[in-house]
């Protein structure tokens, strides 16, 4: 079966632009092994690899095997099939500014389509800083290098999409000068994450849900993204970003989309794309209500941590938030009335990240009506441990007529003899055969900036200062108080 999906796909050329970086190292390298482990790229196929920094060719193979020994999912053998991924590796200096560079590349990318007959087919995926997307763009125009006659070309684009609204607009132009709308592929990592793909599944393939999933049943939704980890060196980028804009913008907003959307009148990219668009265009809240906080010095996993604003390259009066809470709504006929928690963070106690369906409670009527009931629960785990779980109420064992919550539990990495593909596995594959469903449209990014920008706006108009929490916690008392005050509490599973 993955040796026939492999068969279907064009052959082609992916340029990684960036190669020397952490998203190169970690991610890419590694997806491409595996894919070439499970058949899944095409047999006329090669990468380049731009990087700024002088390296062998021999140096290069040698990093990127590192890089595969250090984070694939599967062991590397050097094996006869790892031996011809490393044949159709090539690496190339050049800095993305350096205008005579784009004519070296085009040539050598010309001469490997003669070479491998990839047709003139190419991804370019910019695993570079923002900054750099414009710029490259323009040089892949300016020397003919997406022309998308006789043969496609693609461009892969990392987050984030520009910083606010206005900035997107101006860098989606630049990008469509080069590139058609059906030729952008802007990367959401999470959407190509299993149980984020489960969610359509989940709804729409069985009777026991969809018939539920409206405000006549459902009390409230909650979107969790727990991080332990600090900004790990990444200051710089995070003083620009903030997780209003790294966290909240892209991934909540997406996950929030595919909870929220209508049946899709069939499963084609752009019918999934219209009920996504959709629900960002009814989503509403209240930008004084939202929670802004920043980590201070705490303990997390058993080690003291520093605080936000002497992490690296951060200004030690920063006001940047590591932490956000908010609670949306969906206007629409499904669900009004329904309130969206999210909330997003950095040092918390544990990673994870989860959706919590709430059902509404029963009456208080029956043999129960004396007895606190908890409500039906539903968790879709995306990670670490990718699952579902299902909590409802039944009979404790023995005499007594005493009611208790059980579970059901579901989780992927129970299935025998199966090793999870990687996100950005699926991903990659996707862009090769066209696929863009687990893309962004552009559509998509802007209403997505909008509903951020109002809450952006608010926070510089009065100056809402980011409230401090200890490092190690779930954010500041105001989170709790933000759900409480409705009476409902955080699920945390």
């Amino acid at each position: 079966m993955q040796r026939t999906q492999a068969l279907l796909l064009d052959p082609c050329i992916l340029v990684i632009f960036g190669a020397t970086g952490d998203l190169a190292r970690r991610k890419l390298y590694p997806a491409l092994y595996n894919l070439a482990q499970d058949q899944l790229l095409p047999d006329r196929f090669a990468v380049v690899a731009v990087g700024r920094q002088a390296k062998s060719h021999e140096d290069a193979n040698e990093d990127m095997i590192e890089s595969i020994k250090a984070f694939s999912r599967t062991e590397y053998t050097a094996s006869a099939k790892d031996q011809k991924l490393l044949t159709c590796f090539h690496y190339f200096q050049m800095d993305f500014y350096d205008s005579s560079g784009y004519a070296r590349l085009k040539s050598l990318l010309d001469a490997i389509d003669q070479q491998c007959k990839t047709q003139g087919n190419r991804v370019f995926f910019l695993a570079v800083a923002p900054e750099h997307f414009a710029p490259i763009a323009l040089e892949l125009k300016a020397h003919g290098m997406a022309p998308n006659r006789d043969s496609w070309q693609r461009v892969v684009i990392e987050k984030p999409f520009g910083h606010d609204l206005k900035s997107a607009q101006e860098l989606n132009g630049v990008i469509r000068s080069t590139f058609a709308e059906e030729q952008i592929y802007r990367i959401d990592h999470y959407l190509g994450k299993e149980m984020v793909q489960n969610l359509m599944v989940l709804r729409f393939a069985n009777t026991l849900f969809e018939p539920l999933w409206n405000n006549k049943y459902i009390d409230h939704v909650q979107i969790t993204f727990a991080e332990t980890v600090g900004v790990e060196g990444r200051g710089s980028y995070y003083e620009k970003a903030g997780a209003l804009r790294d966290m909240v913008q892209n991934h909540m907003l997406q996950l929030l989309t595919l909870i929220a959307m209508e049946p899709p009148v069939n499963l084609d990219t752009e019918s999934i794309r219209d009920e996504k668009v959709k629900v960002l265009r009814s989503l509403r809240v209240k930008p004084e209500g939202v929670i802004r906080g920043q980590y201070g010095p705490g303990v997390v996993n058993d080690s003291q941590v520093m605080p936000y604003n002497q992490e690296e390259r951060v200004d030690p009066n920063t006001n940047v938030e590591t932490f956000v809470a908010l609670k949306a709504h969906v206007e629409n006929f499904r669900w009004a009335g329904v309130p969206f928690y999210m909330r997003t963070g950095k040092r918390m106690p544990r990673k994870y990240s989860e959706i919590v369906i709430s059902f509404k409670k029963l009456p208080g009527v029956l043999y129960f009506k004396d007895e606190k009931l908890d409500p039906n629960l539903l968790v879709i785990r995306v990670q670490p441990d990718a699952g579902i779980f299902f909590k409802f109420n039944a009979k404790k064992p023995g005499t007594e007529h005493t009611i208790v919550p059980v579970s059901m539990d579901f989780s992927e990495s129970s299935l025998a003899g199966f090793n999870t593909p990687e996100a950005y596995e699926r991903l990659l594959y996707d862009v090769m055969r066209g696929e863009s469903t687990l893309f962004t449209r552009w559509d998509e990014v802007k209403y997505a900036w909008q509903f951020v920008d109002q809450i952006a706006k608010h926070w510089r108009a009065v100056n809402v200062r980011a409230i401090t929490y200890p490092a190690g916690s779930f954010g500041p008392p105001q989170a709790d108080f933000l759900i409480r005050s409705d009476g409902r509490e955080w699920h945390e599973y």
